[in-house]
């Protein structure tokens, strides 16, 4: 018998509270509504792995973050099906997205002190969580940044909050569409930090099918996104995000994310 378990969608990435689940919740429910398949909408909460959600046959709509997509070998990646477009200037209405260099309001308020305190992380296959705040660190304090002092793994953007609201670190790295959902949905949770600083903007996370899915399937969740924002009630649900649309992504755009990042480890070393 064929399988009829019908594929996962996932927003763990961008998953940041209650509030916000509901918003891309609301976001699947119309996705499977307007493509016709069926999704089953998973939370895979953290601390559960990224890797082992991006490994499962099963994914349908799942967010995947562009560098650990882009150092799968092209025959192992997913299939991309579009990429979402900010609101926020630093998307420059393109499908990008940037690192903000945050500290406590009490903290650090100018590029150069960054260079003197403790700054935090997510994990390593991160490009905004590490790759971003590293390029930055070199491109600001050059060859002094190798002895700039690091604590991590936080996890992600909630951790690297919290570690800076218990002063174990003076500075980290905030995805800026997290931010952008945390001020539009949680400001409380925003309000005791201050934006530093922002990193050059790269290619945002994509959201992603395995590469099992049917075609058609994969061909209908693509077109119903990237038609969202000319359809009434997706373009009311993309407004709930921060977002303008969803675009086509630029997949030779990822593809230069991890040379970026090897180039810096071999300035910085494995320092942190």
């Amino acid at each position: 018998m064929p399988d009829t378990t019908p594929p996962v969608a996932c927003s763990r990435m961008y998953n940041l509270s209650p509030a916000i689940r509901a918003a891309w919740d609301e976001l699947f429910a119309w996705l499977a509504g307007r493509s016709g398949v069926r999704l089953e909408v998973i939370a895979h909460a953290a601390p559960a792995p990224l890797s082992t959600l991006w490994s499962r046959p099963d994914m349908g709509a799942v967010f995947m973050c562009g560098y650990p997509f882009a150092r799968l070998a092209p025959s192992r990646r997913p299939v991309p099906l579009a990429a979402p477009v900010s609101r926020a200037a630093w998307a420059r209405g393109w499908p990008l997205y940037a690192s903000h260099i945050v500290t406590r309001r009490d903290g650090p308020q100018s590029i150069a002190e960054l260079a003197t305190v403790r700054w935090g992380w997510t994990v390593r296959d991160s490009q905004s969580g590490y790759h971003a705040p590293r390029q930055f660190l070199l491109e600001h304090f050059g060859a002094a940044a190798v002895g700039i002092s690091a604590d991590g793994p936080f996890l992600n953007p909630s951790g690297v909050l919290a570690a800076l609201d218990e002063g174990r670190i003076d500075a980290g790295p905030v995805d800026a569409y997290a931010w952008q959902l945390l001020e539009l949905h949680e400001p409380a949770l925003v309000r005791p930090f201050r934006i530093v600083a922002t990193t050059a903007s790269t290619p945002c996370p994509l959201l992603v099918a395995a590469v099992g899915q049917p075609a058609e399937a994969v061909a209908a969740l693509r077109a119903a996104l990237l038609g969202a924002h000319d359809d009434p009630a997706g373009r009311s649900i993309l407004g709930a995000l921060g977002l303008e649309a969803f675009a086509v992504p630029d997949i030779a755009a990822y593809a230069t994310l991890p040379a970026r990042a090897d180039a810096t480890d071999r300035e910085l070393g494995a320092t942190w």
